[in-house]
């Protein structure tokens, strides 16, 4: 039989999370407090970034460009899941979730090379101190975010054309909360062992090679810190890469554990609790872990804090 004479899938069905309708508003409410967590964070932490001059140096740059993406890729998969938990039809068009994969594939792999470039960044600061302001000039820091964005646009495109090059004749529900690739390429009537192949050889590349950058810029900043003489230089050094470190753990992870699997694609049933950790959980908690964690932003935060509490009392 020809792919031709199958009748072609206009929409899909999200299967979410459940079908008790009962859990449905708890999920909502739980899930829109993380969205709003999650904003709130991410929109504070660049905030924070472009008014503190405290807050200036290539790091943050980074990290402000790090928490404009958390926001992106959330908001790409949140506001439909909440829509979807009270709605009677979870249909989704063709077209839509062509778009949706393709947003999210775009800003998931763009966090992973920006992780890699932060790693880099620590790298020179850390053990070329004298050099860092020219090694990461304002040049060199648009060029390295630059080629994130890129490599996540590439990455995009080909997983996109890679997966709706197949054909959809049905069913048409999609086992998980969002268009993600794997959940899609069982649904295809056509041969997908390309597309399969494809995934699993460019995941495994993006996080192999954005895992080598970090391990190696790591094994010389974990050197350097060991041989400094101030114990307060290397608890300040180690506070602010274990805040890094701790996000590229929690990231990498479970990226690993959704896609760089041969035969996770063939699962019957997809881990759903590591597609929300990596998709609306991780977004909330990076701001966390690096304010927290990160001397300057926390005095940063204390300075906006007591700033309105100065200007009221020197006006009185």
């Amino acid at each position: 039989m020809q792919v031709q004479n199958k009748s072609h899938v206009f929409e899909f069905i999200l299967l979410g999370f459940t079908d008790r309708p009962e859990l449905e508003i708890f999920l909502f409410l739980l899930f829109f407090l993380v969205y709003l967590l999650t904003l709130a964070g991410n929109f504070g932490m660049i905030f924070l970034i472009f008014t503190d001059s405290l807050l200036q140096s290539p790091m943050y740059f980074f990290l402000s460009h790090l928490s404009f993406i958390d926001i992106c890729y959330s908001s790409i998969i949140t506001p439909r899941m909440l829509r979807d938990l009270l709605a009677d039809s979870k249909a989704i068009p063709y077209t839509m979730c062509a778009l949706q994969m393709w947003f999210f594939t775009l800003f998931a792999t763009t966090e992973c090379y920006l992780l890699a470039a932060m790693a880099y960044d620590r790298f020179v600061a850390v053990c070329n101190p004298l050099l860092y302001p020219v090694t990461m000039s304002r040049k060199v820091r648009l060029q390295l975010v630059a080629g994130c964005y890129l490599s996540g646009l590439v990455n995009a495109f080909v997983h996109v054309i890679g997966t709706f090059r197949l054909s959809f004749c049905g069913p048409n529900e999609i086992n998980s909360f969002f268009c993600d690739i794997t959940p899609l390429l069982r649904l295809s009537c056509t041969d997908n062992y390309v597309s399969k192949v494809i995934l699993f050889v460019l995941s495994t590349f993006v996080v192999l090679l954005n895992a080598v950058i970090v391990l190696i810029s790591y094994a010389y900043i974990i050197s350097t810190i060991l041989r400094m003489r101030s114990s307060t230089g290397r608890h300040k050094t180690f506070s602010t890469c274990t805040s890094h470190l701790t996000a590229i753990a929690l990231y990498y992870g479970s990226l690993t554990f959704m896609y760089v699997q041969p035969g996770g694609i063939d699962a019957v049933e997809q881990d759903k609790m590591v597609s929300v950790f990596y998709t609306i959980v991780i977004p909330m908690l990076n701001p966390m872990i690096y304010s927290l964690r990160n001397k300057e932003v926390k005095d940063a935060l204390k300075y906006k804090r007591t700033l309105p509490q100065i200007s009221q009392a020197c006006l009185s």
